[in-house]
């Protein structure tokens, strides 16, 4: 019922569909029932005439057999389209809450759910609703009430026969009850888990094919998408084979009424000596047992479909009780752009030990800091807490002197700037691509943002400048050449922060020189932090802070930090040794 709430809900003004379509699918199992009954009238009226047509009962009776089916039919449409009405709404509606959610979450949620898995949650799961609501809810009705007026005529015309087909009845839902219990629900549990790990793999895996074929892989290469394949095979076969003689057994007692039915009848006709009678009835349970084996079918196959749905329902939730970005009931508005950081300490979703710990330091307006570290020292993360991607787990994180939680989401994200090493570009124009800095921008702006970010020749050489397509229908851009189109993005979007992380890691040496110019124009005038693997392009920083294990280690000036000898220096040190290496052929003097 829980399941069934949450769905109704979802329904809106579509909800009396629901039991407008259980209505009519009752109408119909009973309308298929009466044609059986009628047969029987048909039979009855055969044997009495002596097997001749003379009775005009006989015609009658088959008529009513023939507009009663056809009625059943109407009804069974018309529940149908009622149920597929209601299932349609709440599909679209359970996509759409979902992402309304989503676009409100931090950022960071989009680290711990991968974009394979929140597709599986979502859209999978709405798809397993709508077929539970379009298809098997509807014969719950007809699940419920078909048994009980075929119990209630079987007992009417021969209570004895009637005994005799509760037999097999309670054998079979006893068997169904054992199979669809404890363990049924653990393993729509493992099949839904195993299934999103699949999808998430498989996800990944695609995405990694170039890598497969560059170095002649195969699938065997993705352990964990092989492995999660081999869990779900496992896991199914495991499951059938558990089930396999409780379901033999099961069809067999289902489908053997006659077996039953048989003997009890034969020993009624040597005690009353009422053979056409009894025949009669028996004929008619021939006729009408096998209904109880098709509803039971649909009560088992209706369990299941609840209980996917109701997991489906449940997975969305958990997906959706992430906790959304705070939204303060009255934000600050920020005036002035200096950032800063006290005693910030944050920690990751289930992780065992702080990302940043204790950090605190002042980025004043107009000024660049820079943040150097191995990989891993917790760089990312602080540079992620300004823009909340993140929200810290002490101290607190201030631009302007107001704390980020107290400015409101959609100012704070229109006063940064973000420039990440992993671009992303959508699958439309270059012109709508850029325009997502600034939708409201001039045609001078974007071209002026272009001349910055040095995509001219980039946009001069594609085949409809601006209006080439991204992606499978148009063109594709390297790395390089994506990431200019986002500093012109960037650039066009004018905000008074700047944050980069890594913004050059994947460009050639000839885009490399580019992005930097690029980046001096988007960062002149700005409150920058920066995060660069190459010392080379934080020399000329107004702070350089080295993170080590979440804490700073040291700061100052490229100057400065050199003349400490520090850790500063040695990753100096290391990094002049790599750029001199070269790879060459010692001579070989005789």
């Amino acid at each position: 019922m829980d399941t069934l709430k949450k769905l109704q809900y979802y329904m809106g003004s579509r909800s009396i569909l629901l039991p407008v379509s259980m209505l009519l699918s009752a109408l119909s199992a009973v309308a298929g029932l009466l044609p059986f009954v009628l047969i029987w009238f048909i039979v009855r009226e055969l044997l009495l005439s002596g097997g001749t047509l003379a009775s005009a009962n006989v015609v009658t009776y088959a008529w009513w057999a023939a507009g009663v089916a056809i009625a059943g039919i109407v009804f069974y449409f018309a529940a149908l389209m009622s149920s597929h009405l209601a299932a349609f709404r709440v599909e679209s509606n359970l996509r759409r809450e979902a992402m309304r959610q989503i676009t409100a979450m931090p950022l960071g949620f989009f680290d711990c759910y991968t974009s394979g898995r929140i597709r599986k949650v979502i859209d999978d799961n709405a798809g397993i609703t709508h077929s539970f609501l379009a298809h098997q809810l509807p014969d719950l009705a007809g699940a419920v009430l078909m048994p009980v007026v075929a119990v209630a005529l079987i007992f009417w015309f021969d209570w004895r026969l009637g005994l005799a087909c509760m037999v097999p009845v309670v054998i079979a839902m006893g068997t169904m009850s054992f199979m669809m219990g404890t363990k049924g629900r653990q393993f729509m549990q493992s099949y839904m888990n195993s299934l999103e790990e699949m999808n998430t793999e498989a996800v990944e895996y695609v995405r990694g094919i170039p890598v497969v074929k560059v170095f002649q892989q195969t699938i065997y290469s993705f352990k964990n998408f092989h492995r999660s394949i081999l869990n779900y095979n496992k896991m199914v076969q495991g499951y059938t084979l558990m089930w396999e003689r409780p379901m033999s057994f099961y069809t067999v007692v289902i489908n053997g009424f006659v077996f039953f039915l048989a003997p009890v009848a034969i020993l009624l006709i040597g005690f009353t000596g009422n053979y056409v009678e009894v025949l009669l009835n028996f004929f008619l349970f021939v006729l009408i047992t096998p209904l109880f084996s098709q509803n039971i079918m649909k009560n088992m196959y209706l369990n299941q479909a609840l209980g996917q749905a109701g997991e489906a329902i449940g997975r969305m939730e958990k997906l959706l009780a992430y906790a959304p970005l705070s939204v303060p009931a009255f934000p600050k508005a920020v005036k002035t752009f200096d950032i800063r950081f006290d005693h910030v300490s944050f920690s990751y979703p289930d992780a065992g030990q702080k990302a940043v710990d204790d950090i605190s330091f002042c980025i004043p307006q107009g000024q660049t800091v820079a943040l150097v570290g191995a990989s891993g020292s917790g760089k990312t993360t602080i540079a992620r807490l300004v823009p909340r991607f993140w929200e810290a787990s002490a101290g607190s994180v201030s631009i302007g002197g107001i704390n980020v939680k107290d400015i409101a989401p959609q100012d704070l994200m229109r006063h940064v700037s973000f420039v990440f090493q992993n671009t992303k570009l959508f699958k439309t124009t270059l012109l709508e691509n850029i325009l997502y800095g600034n939708p409201d921008a001039t045609p001078d702006e974007v071209q002026r943002a272009i001349d910055t970010a040095q995509c001219r020749d980039l946009i001069d050489k594609q085949p409809y400048g601006l209006h080439t397509l991204i992606g499978t229908e148009g063109t594709y851009l390297s790395g390089g050449e994506q990431q200019r189109i986002v500093l012109a993005r960037a650039i066009l979007k004018n905000a008074p922060i700047v944050v980069l992380d890594e913004a050059t890691a994947f460009a050639d040496p000839e885009n490399e020189y580019l992005i930097q110019q690029a980046l001096k124009e988007l960062m002149r005038g700005k409150t920058v932090l920066m995060i660069a693997h190459r010392l080379t392009s934080v020399t000329d920083a107004d702070c350089i802070l080295v993170i080590d294990k979440g804490r700073i280690a040291e700061q100052g000036t490229h100057t400065e930090l050199l003349n400490r000898q520090g850790i500063y220096h040695q990753m100096w040190n290391e990094y002049q040794q790599s750029a001199c290496w070269t790879i060459g052929k010692e001579a070989n003097h005789a």
